[in-house]
């Protein structure tokens, strides 16, 4: 006798498994741009404007995702290079896309890889309250050039210092019935960060991160 309550769970679950629970973290997109120039592939970026955050930082074009404007995650990455580069998206051409990166501050990343099907950058109408600047380098500086590798601790703090000088718990594990380390910032495991030194300045975190994959895997 077949149980239909298992028949039913094999429906359900997943062919093709994804990311645990992806709604509880900060979901976004971005789009690695290709550009050829002079018979070289280069890779494009954007300088972040000083008011925004993470202002004066480098990084691929790309934002949060939108569930009431984009239908994916694809659409994301073209609908925030579209009004941050002030191109077509005519011109913008999807070849694919890498994995989904997990970053340790709550985010996801789906970066799509794509072609700017433009003759000079110039043709950018670039959106100032967001961009400082867009520049491109090329491909091979990347897969000639090893990143810095350097490592972090991450920690789980179940509380705060606020403003005031209080502590905040946001966590009680003491009240909750957990053993004490719970109490005191616990893990302490390692987190490597890349870097790249170029003329433009440090390309790091999870752009450096995105373009070491990328040359790793496919250059």
């Amino acid at each position: 006798m077949r149980d239909k309550f298992l028949d039913d769970l094999k429906d359900k679950l997943p062919k093709f498994p994804g990311i645990h629970r992806k709604d509880k973290y900060f979901n976004s997109a971005v789009l690695m741009l290709l550009c050829l120039i002079d018979g070289e592939y280069h890779l494009l970026f954007e300088r972040r404007a000083a008011n925004i955050s993470q202002g004066g930082e480098i990084c691929f074009p790309g934002g949060k995702y939108d569930p009431d404007i984009d239908s994916d995650y694809e659409d994301t990455a073209i609908r925030e290079t579209v009004e941050e580069l002030g191109v077509a998206k005519e011109d913008i051409k999807i070849i694919g896309r890498l994995d989904t990166l997990v970053a340790a501050m709550g985010a996801t990343i789906d970066t799509f890889v794509g072609v700017l099907e433009i003759d000079s950058l110039e043709e950018l109408n670039i959106n100032q309250e967001e961009v400082a600047e867009v520049f491109t380098m090329p491909l091979s500086y990347f897969k000639e050039n090893h990143p810095q590798e350097y490592k972090v601790r991450l920690e789980i703090h179940p509380s705060y210092i606020n403003q005031e000088g209080k502590e905040v718990i946001t966590f009680p594990a003491k009240e909750l019935g957990l053993p004490k380390r719970y109490t005191k910032p616990w893990g302490g495991k390692g987190y490597k960060i890349y870097l790249y030194q170029t003329e433009q300045g440090a390309i790091w975190g999870i752009t450096a991160e995105l373009i070491y994959d990328f040359v790793e895997r496919f250059c």
